[in-house]
């Protein structure tokens, strides 16, 4: 990007035949790059979650979970789909991009005004007055949002996945600070809120150091109607979905009270950590890396499936071995005082493991271009899971945890049939490639409880859970030894590490 025009600059975000020639070289150091940056905001989250948990109370968390579900709901029109729009259109152009960001800067403000104006709203409802300041102040990070749609997905087309990952510490880092310290000064609840308005802030200003295009006035012929019905579509489907996976917040908070749904919401939050952390960095390189293949069938096929084992390989022991050490994780990441969670915590086990793969059917949709079938599917997943919401409150957080369980383990089959109709992909191929890692933590997570049952301890809580993390390793690498061809699998993904060392073409 050096000597280049200003015009050049403006031009080199929207071409992406360059990447074709090492799109396998990309992917993987791009993978590597953003699972890096993923594990260091890992640390950053887990570190912060250990020392946030011992300054603040449950009903802290409880409090900000009340407003969150409906800030979280408002923060999907910011993006509108518009940046997977960038990300999977083939050609684009900067009038395109520009109309869009004006699209996406006007949405994000009205945003920010409707949920100010809900504050009120929220405090009746919840019958909790300091929720109205709350969130008053978390709608002023809807602008910056809005701000950075179209440059991240600019950054994310042209898979410069190092300018993504310093923007993600950078942006954590700043909120993990402010949030520790406002903690430790006694600001209560106000530091989960000072921690999201920085992050919000910091990732606006280092988006924009990252990437030098910058929009121009929106143009009425731009050509844009194909990606806003495709943005539109991933929309419909974001809130639809969105809606029916907050609403257990929403009822455990209207019937329980912020008590509960703080052991209800930290318990989440921990068990879908890990899994977001490998997940999201996955989802960034293998979007755009799909959707440059959704022209050649086999490529797809073949990169597909790999993605999917990689996710799972890594996602499912660390979903298994939680479960099976529920009690000693809540203990050492949240303290004493957050034990009655870990029944929550075991129940959501079910949820957590499915999530581990969750991401599959998004790729396929938005890679291929089909948000509209991904919509219609959504509506039938959030019926079922309100249903089952609505049935497990009577039985308070537990209750919930084991409807969300068995919503989505019921939904499983019938959802990927009708993704991969008319596509390159097939369920038996899935089933195949899910089977050896699910059957390696499963058998492991077993062994682990059977072991922990036979010869319990009572040593010191780090010590005791990293020896219950080397059993569980040691357990998985021998099934993975056992299965039947599990040994060429699991050394095939051991041998991606080589291609680190091939230079691009």
């Amino acid at each position: 990007m050096k000597n280049l025009s200003s015009n050049e600059k403006q031009q080199q975000y929207f071409n992406t035949d360059h990447l074709k020639a090492d799109l396998k070289g990309h992917s993987v150091r791009g993978g590597v790059v953003t699972m890096v940056a993923q594990a260091s905001k890992f640390v950053l989250q887990t570190s912060s979650t250990i020392v946030l948990a011992r300054l603040l109370a449950p009903e802290d968390y409880g409090l900000i979970g009340m407003v969150t579900v409906i800030t979280g709901f408002a923060g999907l029109f910011n993006d509108l789909g518009l940046s997977s729009a960038t990300i999977q259109k083939s050609e684009i152009n900067h009038k395109q991009v520009s109309t869009l960001f004006w699209i996406n800067f006007a949405i994000s403000c009205t945003t920010a005004l409707v949920v100010a104006g809900l504050a009120p709203v929220i405090a009746w409802f919840y019958k909790e007055p300091r929720l109205t300041w709350i969130t008053l102040a978390l709608a002023s990070s809807f602008i910056f949002g809005g701000l950075t749609v179209q440059h991240q997905a600019l950054l994310q087309r042209q898979m410069q996945f190092k300018k993504l990952a310093k923007i993600n510490i950078i942006s954590m880092l700043a909120g993990v600070a402010t949030a520790v310290i406002s903690a430790w000064y006694g600001l209560g609840y106000w530091a989960l809120v000072l921690m999201q308005i920085a992050i919000a802030n910091t990732n606006a200003v280092a988006v924009w150091v990252a990437c030098d295009w910058r929009p121009g006035i929106p143009f009425k012929g731009s050509d844009i109607r194909s990606m806003l019905a495709f943005g539109g579509n991933v929309t419909g489907f974001n809130l639809v979905n969105y809606f029916a996976r907050n609403l257990d917040n929403i009822l455990i908070g209207q019937y329980w009270g912020p008590q509960e749904l703080g052991l209800y919401a930290q318990a989440y939050k921990l068990l879908l950590l890990p899994i977001t952390q490998i997940n999201g960095p996955v989802t960034s390189v293998a979007l755009p890396a799909l959707s440059s293949l959704q022209s050649e069938p086999e490529k797809y096929r073949r990169y597909y499936y790999k993605a999917v084992l990689l996710i799972t390989t890594v996602g499912m022991p660390i979903v298994a071995f939680m479960f099976a050490s529920a009690d000693k994780v809540i203990f050492l990441m949240l303290g004493k005082q957050w034990l009655d969670a870990v029944p929550i915590f075991r129940f959501l086990m079910p949820a957590a493991f499915i999530g581990t793969f969750n991401v599959a059917t998004g790729w396929v949709y938005e890679s291929l271009g089909k948000t509209d079938r991904q919509f219609r599917w959504g509506i039938v997943t959030s019926a079922t899971i309100v249903i089952s919401f609505m049935i497990g409150v009577y039985w308070g957080a537990i209750g919930v945890a084991i409807s969300y369980s068995l919503s989505l383990s019921i939904l499983q089959v019938p959802r990927f049939i009708y993704c991969y109709r008319n596509t390159p992909l097939r369920l038996t191929d899935l089933i195949n490639t899910l089977s050896r890692p699910c059957c390696a933590s499963l058998v492991a997570a077993g062994g682990l409880v059977g072991i922990n049952q036979l010869f319990p301890n009572g040593i010191n809580i780090l010590i005791s859970l990293f020896i219950d993390f080397v059993l569980y390793s040691l357990l998985y690498f021998v099934m993975w030894m056992i299965i039947p061809n599990g040994r060429n699998t699991f050394f095939d993904i051991l041998q991606i590490t080589n291609s680190l060392r091939s230079k691009p073409k």
